[in-house]
């Protein structure tokens, strides 16, 4: 793994480590605009972070041991952008669950990038 890589990673765990995880979307509750979307994991974001829509850094919140060891990238074509989405403890299970839910539609793209 090249230097900048290892950095990449390390950043991102400083930004984890400082930051409170709020989970405003748990595991099996609907998405507010789209109620026939349930969430497969605990969803949030990482409180005083700024991402691409104005909120904070997205977070999936796995069951497993709280690292973060993969991220996703998106590109939503209905709202015109991309971000990245945090991946925390979780199972490749969930893993597998996360990338199916960012790649079951026409309108949203996403690649998840393993540690």
């Amino acid at each position: 793994m090249e230097a900048y890589d290892m950095d990449f990673w390390d950043a991102l765990d400083q930004l984890t480590a400082d930051s409170e995880i709020v989970i405003d979307r748990p595991k099996g509750s609907a998405h507010p605009r789209f109620p026939n979307f349930i969430y497969p994991v605990d969803y949030g974001y990482l409180k005083g972070t700024a991402s691409m829509d104005g909120g904070g850094i997205d977070v999936w919140l796995g069951t497993g041991e709280r690292k973060l060891d993969a991220v996703m990238c998106i590109v939503d074509l209905m709202k015109r952008d991309s971000e990245i989405k945090l991946l925390l403890g979780c199972t490749e299970e969930e893993k597998a669950a996360i990338y199916q839910t960012h790649n079951e539609t026409p309108y949203m793209k996403g690649v998840l990038i393993r540690r």
